[in-house]
């Protein structure tokens, strides 16, 4: 079972932006379910995206304060 998270604690765990949290997960790219009109978003999903971006060196999605 995935860890779920909020969009906004997403951002704080990805410093990633809000829109492109959203993207990912309606793009199928880490695992989400809405729920009404909010995402939730699974945490270790998340992360692995974040290192396998980081790993690859692709400076996908803008970062908070960039």
């Amino acid at each position: 079972m995935a860890d779920w998270v909020t969009t906004e604690e997403a951002v704080r765990l990805s410093g990633y932006i809000i829109e492109y949290i959203r993207s990912l997960a309606r793009s199928g790219k880490v695992k989400a379910r809405k729920w009404g009109r909010d995402w939730q978003i699974g945490k270790s999903s998340l992360l692995a995206y974040k290192r396998q971006m980081e790993k690859t060196g692709e400076k996908r999605g803008p970062k908070i304060g960039t």
